[in-house]
C-alpha cells in the first residue's frame, strides 16, 4: 500500500470517481477482496485471523484482539483497531473514509460502519463522501447496528442491537432505534 495514497484521502471529503485516484483505491480494493477470501474461507485461528487482518490494514494487530469470521472490509487499509478489541461474526466495515476503535470495544454480530457515503447530486453520485468514524474506548455495539459516515461513538457508551447510528452519541450514554436516540445515561 502506498502511504502517499493513503495520505491524500486522509485529506480528501470527496474523491471523484473521475479521479485519477479512484484507481489507486480499485488496486487496494482488489487486494483486500483477496485477502478477505482468504480470510473468510475454512477455520482460521486467532493468530491466523490477526496475520491476516495485519496484511490487510498494514498495520500490527494486537494479539489481545479477536475477529471472529466471517469479517468483511472493502479497502481495509483505513483501519485502526485498539487494544483489546473484541469483532463477532459477519460484521462489515468500509472503510476507505477512516474507522478507529479504540481499546476495549465490544462488536456484536452483523455489525456495518461505514465512513463513505455518496452525493445526493446525480452528476456527482458515483464519487464517494468521506467521513471519519470513530469508536472510543470501552464502547459497545448491539447486533446489526449500523454506524453512518461522521460518527462518533463516545466513551463508555452502549448502542442497542439494530440501531442505525446517524449522529455522535456521547460519553457514558446508551442509544437505540432508527434513527438511534437518547435512552439513558450509564
Amino acid at each position: 500500500m502506498n502511504k502517499e495514497l493513503l495520505e491524500k484521502i486522509q485529506k480528501s471529503e470527496f474523491i471523484s470517481n473521475k479521479d485519477t485516484i479512484f484507481t489507486e483505491i480499485n488496486e487496494v480494493v482488489e487486494n483486500t477482496l483477496r485477502l478477505t477470501s482468504e480470510l473468510n474461507t475454512g477455520y482460521k485461528t486467532p493468530e491466523e485471523v490477526r496475520n491476516i487482518l495485519t496484511n490487510i490494514t498494514g498495520k500490527e494487530i494486537d494479539s489481545s484482539v479477536q475477529v471472529l469470521t466471517p469479517f468483511n472490509t472493502d479497502f481495509g487499509v483505513n483501519i485502526r483497531l485498539g487494544k483489546d478489541i473484541f469483532i463477532n461474526k459477519s460484521c462489515m466495515f468500509v472503510d476507505l473514509g477512516g474507522i478507529e476503535l479504540e481499546d476495549n470495544v465490544l462488536i456484536g454480530p452483523d455489525v456495518k460502519i461505514l465512513s463513505v457515503n455518496h452525493s445526493l447530486d446525480p452528476k456527482n453520485r458515483r464519487g464517494v463522501i468521506l467521513r471519519s468514524v470513530k469508536i472510543k474506548r470501552n464502547v459497545w455495539l448491539g447486533a446489526g447496528v449500523t454506524v453512518c459516515p461522521g460518527v462518533t461513538i463516545g466513551e463508555n457508551s452502549v448502542v442497542g442491537a439494530g440501531s442505525v447510528v446517524t449522529k455522535d452519541v456521547p460519553d457514558n450514554t446508551v442509544y437505540a432505534g432508527v434513527p438511534a436516540k437518547f435512552i439513558k445515561n450509564i
